[in-house]
């Protein structure tokens, strides 16, 4: 197996920066070239001449939060609309933040989509430990607009949840493991806490808490500047659950298995472009008759742009599927801070 010295040089040697997905940093070439040969020049100068070496995780002792982290850019991903780190609307196996082996670190993220009648806003953060374990939270507030007042909730009523994650990175390495065509492998659960009591707990019966868990593959191809993702998740909810959990009354809470995938390409050292896509259960469907309520796949295109290493901007197409009686199609903003 090659060492970690040689994995990065042949990175490095490529002369190719990962590429960038929604809500994220994206790679400056120069600086991620510098970085790596800076990891490089630590890990040979801390191992012995006779031994391979060790993993580059910077200067900090174990335990230590640096402001900048020790790993290179993007390989933290971004801040889904859940919490988990990924791309905007499916979480990868990639753990959050820059912080290497040897270090904790952190992001903090804002996004709003707006559609024909609804608005969502999600904003969070996430804390990472050893790059293995990423804990994070996420709160949504899903508003109605004209369409509470329509149906006799009054303008612009508002359905919130809370999202307490959690993801384990089992196997594999994204950025060095470009000798292998195995992926960088995780486990997550995110728990799911719906404060609705009126429509959901109450109109509809739905159960108000639920738990999703999912497993995610992620495999950058440096070479080609390329990121692909697939996501298997086990969920019960409706609409990532601003809907509730489970069918009508309480009933069909068995859970269903849903595919989700990402892939992104770098076009500059500044600029991506992407798209994702993710399956959703459709429980709800004929709810008040006819097709309402009908969840549809979701999916959208985006372009990111990164000003500094800690800042990203990204700007999104969204077709969500049918929310409630209409498809909902829309434009989707978001900030992320990452260390």
């Amino acid at each position: 197996m090659l060492s970690v010295e040689t994995k990065i040089a042949r990175a490095v040697s490529a002369g190719i920066v990962l590429c960038a997905v929604p809500l994220t940093t994206a790679h400056a070439a120069e600086a991620a070239t510098a970085e790596a040969e800076t990891s490089v020049a630590a890990a040979a100068e801390a191992a012995p001449p006779d031994s391979p070496a060790a993993e580059p995780a910077g200067p900090a002792p174990r335990g230590s939060f640096l402001p900048q982290g020790g790993r290179l850019l993007l390989t933290g991903g971004v801040s889904t609309i859940e919490g988990a780190g990924g791309g905007g609307i499916v979480p990868w196996a990639l753990i959050g933040s820059y912080s290497t082996r040897n270090q904790i670190g952190a992001s903090a993220f804002v996004t709003g989509v707006d559609t024909q009648d609804f608005t969502l806003a999600s904003y969070g953060g996430a804390v990472s430990f050893y790059n293995r374990l990423e804990l994070s939270v996420a709160r949504q507030n899903f508003n109605l607009r004209e369409v509470g007042a329509a149906i006799g909730l009054g303008n612009r009523y508002t359905i919130s949840q809370t999202i307490i994650g959690a993801k384990l990175r089992l196997f594999g390495d994204a950025v060095l493991d470009q000798d292998t065509i195995l992926p960088q492998v995780a486990v997550g659960v995110q728990y799911k806490i719906n404060d609705d009591k009126t429509v959901v707990g109450g109109a509809f019966g739905l159960k108000r808490k639920g738990v999703d868990i999912y497993a995610s593959a992620t495999k950058i191809i440096l070479s080609q500047s390329l990121l692909l993702n697939a996501t298997l998740r086990l969920t019960k909810a409706n609409q990532y659950g601003i809907l509730g959990f489970g069918g009508l009354g309480g009933k069909d809470q068995a859970y269903k298995p849903q595919f989700e995938g990402s892939a992104a390409l770098l076009l500059t050292r500044k600029l991506a472009i992407g798209g994702e896509y993710r399956t959703k259960s459709n429980r709800l469907e004929g709810a008040l008759g006819g097709t309402s309520f009908r969840e549809e796949n979701a999916y959208d295109f985006f372009v990111a742009y990164a000003p500094t290493r800690n800042i990203s901007i990204t700007a999104a197409y969204a077709r969500l599927g049918q929310i409630a009686l209409a498809r909902q199609n829309g434009a989707y903003v978001s900030l992320q801070l990452g260390f």
